[in-house]
């Protein structure tokens, strides 16, 4: 089972933050905290933070143990670009490129385990309560329909006669009607 995890536009550049990616691509998770903790790189904190982020996505979502993962891939990819202009001597200005970054990890088991089956089974179960749920649903609407024809059919509102008589009809209205 792949287990994802993104960071959009983090501001460093991609050339800088694949430095500190790929001493965790291949390994296991255990292994690349470790890695990522001892590091220099500036790029090191957000990918451990992502990484942890990555581990509880597969603990919470799929019931994953944090033992069993390593990091399949990392990929880092250019995010867009902010353009800034510095001045320069004899008024002249030149270009600054501010790079973002969006970094994504997948995470896979080492020894796959029978949780898919098991979601499989959940998700059936669900699909099989919600049906029955619409079922008692549909069958409550019938009585309540069943209910209204045998009282007759509904009475008129006050309202529908005056407005056919306009404005005069409203303000002059009858008691009998």
């Amino acid at each position: 089972m792949e287990v994802k995890a993104k960071l959009n536009n983090f501001r460093m550049s991609p050339r800088k933050v694949r430095l500190a990616a790929g001493l965790m691509r291949g390994k296991t998770v255990a292994v690349a905290k470790e890695q990522l903790r001892f590091s220099a790189k500036w790029a090191a904190k957000p990918l451990l933070k992502l990484l942890a982020s990555a581990v509880a996505n597969a603990q919470n979502n799929f019931g994953l143990a944090e033992d069993n993962l390593y990091i399949k891939t990392i990929t880092v990819d250019g995010g867009p670009t902010l353009k800034r202009w510095m001045p320069r001597a004899h008024g002249r200005a030149t270009p600054l490129n501010k790079r973002t970054s969006h970094i994504t990890v997948t995470l896979t088991e080492i020894k796959p385990t029978a949780q898919a089956d098991k979601t499989d089974k959940v998700e059936k179960e669900a699909d099989v309560k919600l049906e029955t749920v619409k079922v008692n649903e549909i069958k409550e609407t019938k009585t309540k329909k069943d209910k209204q024809d045998l009282n007759g059919p509904a009475k008129p509102h006050k309202t529908e006669g005056s407005a056919k008589r306009g404005f005069t009809g409203k303000v002059f209205q009858r008691k009998s009607v």
